[in-house]
């Protein structure tokens, strides 16, 4: 494991040192930067795919959207 250290403001530290019997704070630090990496992934993912999506020249005929609901009510 590496080691990674940042600064808080000194009431920080001090309001963290009076709760560190209550809370593991390298565990949540930990956590919370697993969970942001995780869902800057998942944008990064998903600006992919639209990006090759775009890429794909999908033409819908006019009217197609229309004519398939009027086909949809139609056979009920």
């Amino acid at each position: 494991m590496s080691v990674v250290s940042f600064k808080v403001r000194r009431d920080i530290k001090e309001k963290m040192r009076k709760y560190r019997d209550r809370i593991n704070w390298a565990e949540e630090l930990r956590r919370f930067v697993e969970e942001k990496i995780r869902e800057l992934e998942a944008r990064d993912n998903i600006e992919k795919v639209i990006r090759e999506l775009e890429k794909i020249n999908i033409h819908t005929p006019a009217g197609l959207s229309k004519a398939s609901v009027r086909e949809d009510r139609d056979s009920s």
